[in-house]
């Protein structure tokens, strides 16, 4: 497998000179933390898929199409939904907004009281991802060097840690794009055709299979429900996915790049269904659904080939687990830690800010490493990450977007009752049950209207100071360095 370790190791090599790189570009804290509010259509259409397909949508989708064929396709599947919707309804009013996080846009529509208890409920969200994503290392670089999984783990999080640290949103976009398109040779033009090949064709799979394989329903109508209402919302209010979003260039940007980054989405999540169907045929008594990936890489591929396609699921991983850990850090800095210490923090040097929100990215990659090694399930813990996001979040925020007559009261209300219903029926009904997400987002719905409706309305100042930055008014300059930078040719 030289040839193998040869295109990983360049690969790896590759990320943390875009890192360095990245760098050189990331001198004020939009810069950093948003890439300059920059992006054009293809850079943005790109590192928008690489974030939302990370290891879960790979090594996951290939295991999910194992297990129930075609119809393993749905969880990714409405995660593309997610960000198609994300895209055509809300995308191009998120981005006029000019805010760094989810939190920021509940104080502007709420009038400054919902910041602190949404960002740790937006915190422990972004840092499960990370940590769900640094786990997954294990498994990859168990299948390339037969590493220790503490060593695979410190590894692979330490070279995101570093880029990440280093040029922040710059880096990390950088790095995504490359991703993005190892995945897309890697998956869908390499690993999808062959699999079938090797598997003996449609026919040959259809005739190997029981027919509910490729029955697009044979997953089941409250699997599908469920996926829809986690992961297809979750898109919808994610600091990952809206941090993305701040970085579009302008709404149309936003609008369409995210629209083609979805459709992608559709066809990845049916790649990785069929790819999984394939090797159901080639090796029908796996121990794991999710050794499939490996499986069907190690055992079929070629030289060179198989290293590309690791490196593919390398780079999924890696792009999801950087855009949850500066999300991470993101909030952490800005929603909690500012607030906590009770300071309206004046304007400061362009380097101090990026100073601080670098540190942050070390301290929060640390923490997310540590954590990584300590926990072994991967889906329990990505099940708590998005029960909390969507029981505590998605009322507040989609109720900010679309009903004037939510206030402050009804927003604090919806994220206590919620996130309170979603972790108490996690307890009762246990970790993977539906339960919590479905009683939990009724409960947060149910305070969000019945406190807003008996408390008093917003305040008129406040709605008209959303309205206009709604509008794409009212922001101003984030610093100096910016009135400059508007200058530069946007990237492309």
């Amino acid at each position: 497998m030289a040839v193998d370790y040869l295109v990983i190791v360049v690969y790896l090599a590759g990320m943390l000179a875009m890192g360095w790189w990245g760098m050189r570009r990331a001198r004020s804290k939009s810069e950093f933390l948003v890439a300059g509010r920059r992006l054009g259509p293809a850079m943005y259409s790109g590192t928008m898929a690489a974030i939302v397909l990370g290891g879960a949508s790979t090594i996951g989708g290939v295991g999910l199409g194992y297990q129930y064929g075609l119809s393993g396709a749905w969880m990714v599947f409405t995660i593309g939904l997610g960000l198609l919707a994300l895209s055509v309804f809300f995308s191009a009013r998120i981005a006029r907004l000019k805010v760094y996080t989810v939190s920021e846009m509940l104080d502007l529509r709420y009038g400054g009281r919902a910041g602190v208890i949404s960002g740790l409920v937006m915190w422990a969200y972004t840092l499960m991802l990370a940590v769900t994503s640094t786990i997954a290392y294990a498994t990859i670089f168990d299948v390339l060097f037969d590493m220790n999984r503490t060593l695979a783990i410190v590894l692979g999080g330490s070279i995101v840690v570093a880029y990440s640290t280093l040029g922040g949103m710059w880096s990390i976009t950088l790095t995504d794009m490359v991703q993005f398109v190892v995945k897309t040779i890697g998956v869908l033009l390499l690993l999808l055709p062959i699999a079938v090949v090797k598997a003996g064709g449609f026919a040959e799979m259809k005739a190997q299979l029981p027919t509910e394989y490729f029955d697009p329903l044979g997953i089941g109508g409250e699997t599908i429900f469920t996926y829809v209402l986690i992961y297809t919302f979750g898109m919808l209010i994610g600091q990952d996915i809206w941090q993305r979003v701040f970085t579009a260039r302008s709404d149309r940007t936003a609008r369409w790049g995210g629209t083609v980054a979805g459709t992608y989405c559709l066809a990845y999540a049916v790649a990785g269904a069929v790819i999984g169907t394939a090797a159901k045929v080639l090796y029908p008594n796996l121990a794991s659904a999710d050794d499939a990936f490996a499986t069907i890489v190690k055992d079929e591929l070629p030289v060179g080939v198989r290293g590309l396609v690791l490196a593919a699921a390398l780079a999924a991983v890696m792009s999801t687990s950087s855009g949850a850990l500066i999300a991470c850090a993101t909030v952490a800095n800005n929603d909690i830690w500012a607030r906590l210490r009770g300071i309206v923090r004046p304007e400061r040097e362009q380097h101090d800010e990026v100073k601080g929100n670098r540190a942050f990215i070390l301290m929060m990659g640390l923490a997310v490493i540590a954590t990584a090694i300590a926990l072994n399930d991967v889906v329990q813990a990505l099940t708590v990450a998005y029960n909390l996001l969507v029981g505590g979040l998605l009322v507040p925020i989609l109720g900010g977007l679309l009903w004037k007559r939510g206030t402050a009261q009804g927003a604090l209300a919806s994220v206590a009752v919620g996130g309170l219903a979603v972790i108490g029926l996690m307890a009762t009904y246990g970790i993977l049950a539906n339960e919590p997400v479905y009683y939990g987002l009724l409960a947060s719905l149910a305070a969000y209207v019945v406190v807003s409706l008996t408390t008093r309305p917003t305040d008129a100042a406040v709605l008209a100071a959303w309205r206009e930055r709604l509008a794409g008014r009212g922001a101003e300059p984030e610093n100096a360095s910016e009135t400059v930078s508007e200058q530069v040719p946007a990237a492309q």
